[in-house]
């Protein structure tokens, strides 16, 4: 059973509708697949991604990764895409008590940063570039 969704809020119109099915949005949003090395490079923005804040992963070349979440190391072995790309889009809907951030909502949010009231924090092909960086991550290291 699935549940046609968009982010909602004032922004409702640039977000892309998405389905969830089960524990994933199987469909990419907006239809189109991401690019792996734009993806690799959100995951290691501290100011557009902010992934390593809690993640840690195969990045040697960041210091000071976090450690409140599960590591990025072999993503894409333990979740498929769709599962990934819900994790992205609102880990919430999986977790209600998460302390991951909702990538692509807007409303129904508390403690949000002024850089991000009212759009989300990664746009829908920025989703599908860390969501295709990701499932490359096959092997823990």
């Amino acid at each position: 059973m699935g549940a046609l969704l968009a982010g909602g809020g004032a922004n409702a119109q640039e977000l892309r509708p998405f389905r969830i099915t089960g524990d994933a949005i199987v469909e990419p949003l907006g239809g189109a697949r991401g690019d792996t090395a734009r993806g690799r490079a959100i995951v290691v923005d501290r100011q557009k991604g902010l992934c390593l804040l809690c993640h840690t992963g195969p990045f040697p070349e960041q210091r000071f990764q976090g450690t409140l979440a599960p590591t990025l190391a072999g993503a894409g072995g333990r979740w498929n895409e769709g599962q990934l790309r819900l994790r992205m889009v609102d880990s919430g809907k999986l977790n209600p008590a998460t302390i991951m951030p909702a990538y692509y909502r807007t409303e129904g949010l508390t403690r949000v940063g002024t850089a991000w009231q009212n759009k989300p924090v990664l746009d829908a092909a920025e989703i599908e570039d860390v969501v295709a960086f990701l499932v490359t991550l096959k092997e823990p290291q």
